[in-house]
């Protein structure tokens, strides 16, 4: 008698048309890549000297994700919904041979065929050498962390001395070649760079670059921030809405899944934006997902701890499912939980410790 077998049920696998959405109905759509976990600077607000010394143990290159590594990862994201690419660090200009990266990169489309938009956030000081090379390799845009014009006062912040001039000129290369839009981040601190908010707003005005306040966050561990320290989005828009009129796009708020609040100035002398996380939390509508350099996933840029990639970095296809079973069952919302906390008189304790920026990246 011969014996007659069920079939069996087919794996599952995954619908590339089922949106990949988290436990609050947020889509994955934006990914950021640390690709190093050292940096020149020693900035007060994140790699403070005191705590990154010389000899201090940052990931050796072999255990950063190799450049094809990177890209079968960055193809099972775009898979999922991701159409924006940012490369961060450290500061990614050490990665050698970066330019090699965004040419892999910069040919990923996204299932529907829209190209995939590659983006990088610097410091600067390295960007007046790399602009042309990194433009004709598929880069799109650049971010350049700038905290003062005073160079004084951004010599004391970086924490090495590094003057402002050549930051400043590594923006107009980035110009010249035509990353755009160049966007300017400024970190704003009480008592140490507010003086430079309406000297920051004038510079760049009519010139094409985008400047951003960022309200100081704890990205440096809770030890080392205070709520005193912060300037408020509101505070610092007052500043410069007093000696240059300002006028909001939209609703004055971040437009879906961003985080700045954008600005134009009312005579047309180009745009400014705010990013509120402490004071206006946008956990809310968040769609970004950070890979630190040595292949950790972490949902939340104040997440403690990471999911390692990879020992799922054999094919994008296969990576996917873990992807999707992690951000669908995603639920971070750290500022808001932070803002909640603050409102009630208390404090975030040890549970709230977050992963160093430098690893994670911004």
């Amino acid at each position: 008698m011969n014996t007659i077998l069920s079939p069996q049920p087919a794996p599952w696998q995954p619908d590339p048309a089922e949106p990949c959405v988290d436990m609050l109905g947020r889509p994955l759509t934006d990914l950021r890549i640390s690709v190093i976990d050292q940096c020149n600077f020693r900035c007060t607000y994140c790699m403070p000297a005191g705590l990154y010394p010389s000899d201090y143990p940052f990931l050796p290159s072999s255990a950063r994700l190799s450049f094809a590594q990177i890209e079968t990862m960055a193809r099972a994201f775009v898979r999922l919904g991701v159409d924006k690419i940012r490369i961060t660090g450290g500061e990614p200009l050490l990665r050698k041979n970066l330019e090699r990266l965004i040419e892999r990169l910069a040919r990923l489309a996204t299932p529907d065929g829209r190209a995939v938009r590659i983006a990088l956030t610097t410091n600067g000081s390295l960007l007046a050498a790399k602009s042309r090379s990194l433009k004709d390799a598929g880069l799109d845009r650049v971010t350049v962390s700038l905290d003062s014009l005073d160079n004084g006062i951004f010599q004391r912040m970086n924490g090495v001395d590094f003057p402002v001039e050549k930051v400043l000129h590594g923006i107009a290369t980035a110009q010249a070649v035509g990353l755009h839009p160049v966007k300017v981040n400024m970190v704003v601190q009480k008592g140490v760079n507010d003086s430079q908010i309406v000297p920051l707003a004038r510079h760049f005005r009519h010139t094409g670059v985008v400047l951003r306040l960022i309200e100081f966050m704890d990205v440096g561990g809770i030890g080392a921030w205070s709520r005193t320290h912060v300037v408020t989005s509101d505070a610092a828009r007052a500043l410069i809405d007093a000696e240059f009129p300002l006028v909001a796009l939209g609703e004055g708020k971040p437009i879906l899944h961003e985080t700045a609040s954008r600005y134009r100035y009312r005579d047309r002398g180009g745009e400014v934006g705010f990013i509120s996380s402490v004071s206006q939390p946008f956990c809310g509508d968040c769609s970004r997902v950070r890979v630190s350099s040595d292949g950790q996933m972490f949902l939340c840029l104040f997440a403690r701890d990471g999911i390692d990639l990879r020992p799922h970095l054999v094919t994008a296809q296969a990576l996917e499912t873990v992807l999707r079973r992690h951000w669908r069952g995603r639920g971070d919302r750290y500022s808001e939980v932070r803002g909640a906390l603050a409102q009630a008189g208390g404090r975030p304790g040890k549970q709230y410790a977050t992963v160093r920026m430098s690893l994670v990246g911004g």
